[in-house]
């Protein structure tokens, strides 16, 4: 069962919530997965979606690289939730601790995967911490990166309904 740490209402109208737990489980529109370039989904919070959400979701994958090529920091590719609760599984490539300009390539991954929520119309999103577990970005610095108001991750561009 997942637990809300936090929880604040904006003065947008929206609301952020900072929860412990299982983001294949999340009822929202999109979950983002913390993806590789290629797209296969072996291992960490990438396998627990496919293990969820059905293989779908790596054949899906696999389909967009083949149609588009390798997936980058700035444009996520996206998928069907298969059997998941959420409709979309918006797949963003974080950068790997020690390739260099980590901050700014995890800023474009999450600038990146609210664009594509937007293009799909999505009015809930959950994402979790890009690049913090194999990748090896460091939690803290990931967490200010992710709540820092420039990078505009919560603030209201659109509402849909």
């Amino acid at each position: 069962m997942n637990s809300v740490l936090v929880e604040k209402y904006l003065s947008t109208g929206q609301t952020l919530q900072i929860v412990q737990g299982d983001i294949t489980v999340e009822e929202v529109d999109a979950i983002v997965n913390a993806a590789n370039d290629q797209l296969q989904h072996g291992g960490g919070v990438a396998w627990a979606i496919v293990r969820r959400g059905g293989n779908i979701i790596q054949e899906e994958s696999d389909q967009w690289i083949q149609q588009h090529g390798p997936v980058s920091h700035t444009h996520p590719a996206w998928t069907s939730g298969g059997a998941l609760p959420a409709k979309y599984v918006i797949h963003a490539v974080g950068p790997i601790w020690g390739d260099g300009d980590e901050d700014t390539k995890l800023a474009n991954a999450l600038t990146g995967s609210l664009r594509v929520a937007d293009e799909l119309k999505c009015s809930s999103i959950s994402l979790p911490a890009i690049s913090t577990g194999i990748f090896g970005f460091p939690k803290d610095r990931a967490a200010e990166i992710i709540l820092n108001p420039s990078i505009n991750i919560f603030q209201a561009q659109k509402t849909h309904s």
